[in-house]
């Protein structure tokens, strides 16, 4: 049974660990992980780079867009949109997104994205830091801070996921793989055909357990202490695992982001999972943006939306903290094939616990540009403000969630300097 289940494991990419060593993980785990009851970390990615033009932050000048005029934008309360419905092809509405969730979601517009290049845009925004490959994402050191012994942790279905070795990566793209996994000693997944029965599983345990204590304090190479700290978290957590069942859905509509929602808020409800870093691509529109962006965008919302109300119907949609972002923004002005390259200039938004919304921080003028913010006052300030750039969003994340004096934040500091905090960010 625990040959499987760590077969299963490799399978699907999923991964445990226990950054403090093995001996962490007897002091803190001896028999099952209590249920983390969060708050719990969603960043929502938009891969390849969004026309916020499109969404957040529209222009009707200038040609910057095709599809609207000024006089065409739309507002719900503080925030300025761009009207979608009539060119949607499917999905989500920026009229219906912003009229149900509105209330709730802080805006920040302008943002200094510094590169605008794929990769590092993709690692900045994850991590807050653009020179170095070793930093995790927020979702991981949030995860690391918060709920380092939970099974699922930090569970990522794509984009810049770099841990930090500080936290495991768990990976499970299939909901048919999530029952597999949380029924690690039923045939297939089935909790009605079980390898062992109850007393069995406990004398394994007692095993487990007495041999794991015995090589504790013995001194081993990091790469067989590592290996060994996985075998008994996974064996420790095999338990925890099942509270995932009663929630894992048996039918799911065909949406990209369907799956995923699925899979990480039955994990969130079981208590095993802190964070998870979702994932749709294909928003690098170099040829035929309109196109592209009035079927991505709509696809993206919604699949926001469904993550919402599904959170709604289980019961924590009240302990969600949301991330909604891209590595990159697009050009205002068109190429000759009607896309829109890479432009390093872009929008971010935020909802959830402890977040005040119905709020539009930071701008950018009418050619697109950045236009620098009093980290003070949050107003704009072209003269004497700074250029707000992820370092200074993942330092805010970091003091939001409360893990800015954390061990795991300090080995990574942002250097951001005091004066340049954003101050009164989340209202």
């Amino acid at each position: 049974m625990r040959r499987d289940f760590l077969k299963l494991c490799s399978l699907t990419g999923l991964g445990f660990a226990c950054p403090g060593g093995l001996s962490s993980v007897l002091r803190a785990a001896p028999s099952e992980t209590a249920p983390y009851e969060g708050p719990y970390y969603v960043v929502f990615n938009a891969s390849g780079g969004w026309d916020t033009t499109y969404l957040m932050d529209p222009k009707g000048i200038g040609e910057i867009n095709r599809l609207y005029k000024e006089g065409d934008i739309l507002t719900k309360g503080q925030h300025k949109f761009a009207p979608t419905e009539k060119h949607k092809q499917g999905g989500m509405s920026n009229e219906a997104f912003f009229n149900e969730f509105g209330n709730e979601i802080l805006t920040l517009n302008g943002l200094d994205y510094s590169v605008n290049n794929h990769a590092p845009g993709a690692r900045y925004m994850a991590t807050g830091k653009l020179d170095s490959l070793a930093y995790p994402t927020f979702a991981a050191l949030v995860a690391a801070c918060k709920g380092p012994t939970c099974p699922l942790s930090f569970l990522t279905f794509g984009n810049y996921s770099n841990t930090g070795n500080i936290v495991a990566m768990s990976r499970v793209p299939y909901v048919p793989s999530l029952q597999k996994i949380a029924i690690a000693d039923g045939v297939s997944g089935q909790l009605n055909s079980p390898y062992h029965d109850d007393f069995a599983l406990d004398r394994i345990e007692k095993a487990l357990a007495d041999q794991n204590a015995s090589r504790a304090n013995q001194i081993r190479l990091p790469r067989q202490e590592r290996a060994e700290n996985m075998l008994y978290a996974a064996q420790v957590n095999s338990k925890a695992m099942q509270r995932i069942t009663p929630f894992i859905p048996t039918t799911i509509p065909p949406q990209r982001m369907a799956a995923q929602s699925e899979i990480a808020l039955a994990s969130f409800k079981a208590g095993v999972c802190v964070s998870a870093n979702f994932s749709i691509g294909q928003f690098d529109s170099h040829a035929n943006n309109d196109t592209d962006q009035m079927k991505l965008i709509p696809e993206f919302l919604e699949g926001i939306a469904y993550f919402l109300h599904r959170a709604e119907e289980l019961k924590i949609r009240e302990k969600m903290v949301v991330i909604i972002q891209s590595e990159m923004g697009r050009t205002p002005t068109y190429n000759t094939g009607n896309g829109k390259d890479h432009w390093s200039i872009g929008s971010i938004m935020f909802l959830g616990q402890g977040i005040k919304g119905n709020r539009v921080i930071g701008a950018t003028d009418e050619k697109q540009f950045h236009v620098p913010l009093n980290p003070q006052s949050l107003a704009t300030d072209p003269e004497k403000g700074v250029r707000v750039r992820p370092e200074h969003i993942h330092e805010a994340l970091r003091q939001f969630a409360g893990i800015e004096e954390h061990s795991h934040s300090k080995k990574f500091p942002l250097g951001v300097k005091a004066e340049e905090l954003l101050l009164g960010l989340w209202g």
